[in-house]
């Protein structure tokens, strides 16, 4: 048994746990209850099976536990990685049944299947985050300590019945993760962003920094892109936004998609980026690599983390400086948040227009000031005049997404930037979501209308060849 697989040298059945621990734990999942001579409400009655129900599956997650040590006593880690997944699956049931057998512990097809199933995720997976991950309708694995996992589904937040053993199960698991992109976090460095297999954004907190136990969230990569027909078709804006948008992107205005956490930001710069002409030469640089662009010319970067002695940083500037020299068309930041804006804004204001990139703010207005407030920290002593200046002449058009109360999200405002009013920088907004009340059901009413105010690009849309109807700019009367 356990032929091609083995370790050489291996016992082959390794260090099960002793029988007699085992045995006086074995009889817990056959004892029933005494039932009381008096007859109780069902109510009361309840709590009992429950009980016996957190027992068994304390007990299930102790055996795996300890069958894992024997996986990983018995198994050729390195001959595995070229192992199919059929053969890998029948070595651990292999290895399962025999450390059951000498356990005496007896489960039946539906557990042992589960139980198979879990000891290969923790061999060749995520371990209890595997089936989270493998759920498309999970959007975002929020991890609170070992014994308490949030998932995200529908914009709506709820508490999995997945967990972990106990907290250096889930530092396994996070060491795992962050080793396999050349990454590390401990006590000295106890925060870490990475990218996984799939692309999911990851990120890790472990103490002493978090308290209660180790903090980890998890952005799902979604496998199939979403296209702007289907972001039209989930009502996240309309087909005249998108006819709009798609005259704003591909007459190479500079783009700024702003809203909050969660709210959608990165799915519509991927919609927004898929009017860009196949022609084009593209440069995309992100922390964590997610744009997901179809075209054919596409140079795609990702900033890096200092090593362990605190050099071989490769930060968002850094490789934007290095873009400028590299010959492209536009570039694309997966999101602005410090001194590389100063170069991101230069870049739209010499010769790279069509260039895009998103922010965190709540408004076009804050997404303005936020771009003053990124400049300042970066050092540059400019006057206040000169850094709207700056900002005023680079970016033309500002896309507030939000993640609304019921969870939907939503293309709020279209704000297009149109110059300077003396020390202002001076806006309309073109297109907004008007919110008209909440349902009983706490679902959001509202409808996206026009402002009524004529795009300021209309004669560039013209030139480009994108003569939109002035209908598209006329608002819907109130009811």
């Amino acid at each position: 048994m356990f032929s091609r697989y083995k370790k050489p040298g291996g016992s082959g059945s390794g260090t099960p746990a002793p029988r007699a621990e085992i045995a006086s734990h074995a009889p817990t999942e056959r004892v029933t209850r005494k039932a009381p001579s008096a007859p109780k409400p069902k109510a009361a009655a309840q709590p009992a099976p429950v009980d016996k129900e957190a027992k068994r599956k304390e007990r299930l997650a102790e055996i795996k536990v300890e069958l894992h040590k024997l996986l990983l006593d018995n198994l050729n880690l390195s001959a595995l990685e070229t192992a199919s997944d059929q053969d890998l699956k029948q070595e651990i049931a292999s290895i399962a049944a025999e450390g059951l057998e000498e356990m005496s512990v007896v489960l039946n097809k539906d557990e042992r299947a589960k139980l198979h199933q879990e000891l290969y995720d923790e061999v060749k997976g995520l371990g209890p985050l595997e089936p989270l991950l493998q759920d498309d309708t999970v959007n975002d694995i929020l991890v609170n300590g070992p014994k308490q996992i949030f998932i995200e589904r529908a914009g709506k937040l709820e508490l999995s019945t997945i967990t972990f053993k106990d907290e250096r199960h889930l530092l396994r698991i996070i060491d795992k993760i962050v080793s396999a992109v050349g990454r590390r976090v401990d006590e000295s460095n106890p925060y870490v962003d990475a990218r996984l297999a799939d692309g999911s954004r990851f990120n890790a907190m472990v103490p002493p920094i978090a308290v209660d136990g180790s903090l980890v969230s998890i952005r799902k990569f979604k496998k199939d892109k979403l296209g702007v027909d289907d972001l039209v078709k989930f009502g996240a804006f309309t087909e005249e936004m998108a006819a709009y948008l798609q005259a704003a992107v591909a007459c190479r205005l500079n783009v700024i998609v702003s809203g909050g956490t969660g709210s959608g930001k990165t799915t519509t710069l991927n919609a927004l980026s898929s009017f860009i002409d196949n022609s084009e030469r593209i440069l995309t640089i992100e922390d964590t690599a997610e744009l997901q662009l179809q075209q054919t010319h596409v140079g795609r970067m990702e900033s890096r983390p200092a090593n362990v002695e605190g050099k071989g940083r490769v930060s968002q500037r850094d490789c934007l400086k290095n873009a400028l020299r590299m010959r492209p068309d536009r570039i694309i930041v997966g999101e602005t948040r410090g001194e590389e804006v100063i170069d991101m804004l230069q870049a739209m204001n010499t010769g790279h227009d069509g260039s895009m990139t998103t922010i965190h703010a709540n408004s076009a207005r804050d997404a303005v000031s936020r771009l003053e407030n990124m400049i300042a920290m970066a050092g540059i002593e400019m006057p206040l005049k000169a850094v709207r200046s700056q900002i005023a002449s680079a970016v033309n058009l500002i896309v507030q997404a939000s993640r609304l109360q019921d969870g939907s999200r939503r293309m709020v405002s279209i704000t297009e930037i149109t110059g300077m009013e003396g020390e202002v920088i001076s806006m309309q907004e073109v297109f907004r979501y008007e919110r008209l009340g909440v349902q009983p059901d706490g679902k959001i009413i509202g409808r996206f209308n026009a402002t009524g105010v004529r795009s300021y690009y209309s004669d560039r849309f013209k030139q480009w060849g994108y003569d939109l109807p002035a209908a598209i700019y006329e608002p819907i009367a109130a009811e």
